[in-house]
């Protein structure tokens, strides 16, 4: 896709969802006691605030459903926070019937295989740069950053820039 219709389908988006392990955190698991941590990017979390208050839609959907994803969700305020989804296509389907956003409107965020079936439900997949080879070969566009390390704010960065007519800073 050359800059012009990247841009052109940027500004396009209202909606804009994320996968979480590996793609708003690191993708490492932390085990204490029984207990799972994951690290999230302080950069990524402002960039969805960002988003929020440009009017976007902003949600996760996760295949894993532990307390921390849950509170995170919850300190940024997200509209849209699906965990332990099995179905993440059926889940986007939903969400866009619900909200009446058609799928040329929404971006999904992601780096692994399981996120390939939400790819197919939106008009702007985005894979992070250590995506998995099939996921980077799905995507509309590709970050710069790593998951977990800015890549998500990389997106709101280019969502926003290109709803404002400018290039991303």
């Amino acid at each position: 896709m050359d800059g012009t219709d990247l841009k052109e389908h940027a500004a396009r988006v209202r909606l804009l969802l994320s996968d979480v392990d590996g793609t708003l955190t690191d993708g490492f698991l932390y085990y204490v006691g029984d207990a799972v941590g994951l690290r999230f990017s302080v950069r990524d979390g402002l960039g969805l605030v960002l988003a929020r208050q440009a009017g976007l839609v902003t949600g996760v959907v996760s295949m894993r459903g532990t307390p921390s994803v849950r509170h995170r969700a919850e300190d940024l305020r997200l509209d849209e926070v699906h965990l332990a989804v099995d179905d993440k296509a059926a889940v986007l389907r939903r969400i866009l019937a619900s909200r009446g956003i058609p799928r040329e409107a929404a971006c999904y965020v992601g780096d692994d295989l399981n996120d390939l079936p939400a790819f197919a439900e939106v008009g702007f997949p985005v894979a992070v740069a250590d995506a998995a080879e099939e996921v980077r070969r799905a995507a509309r566009f590709v970050t710069r950053r790593p998951g977990g390390q800015g890549a998500v704010r990389e997106v709101v960065d280019l969502l926003l820039a290109a709803r404002a007519g400018r290039e991303p800073s």
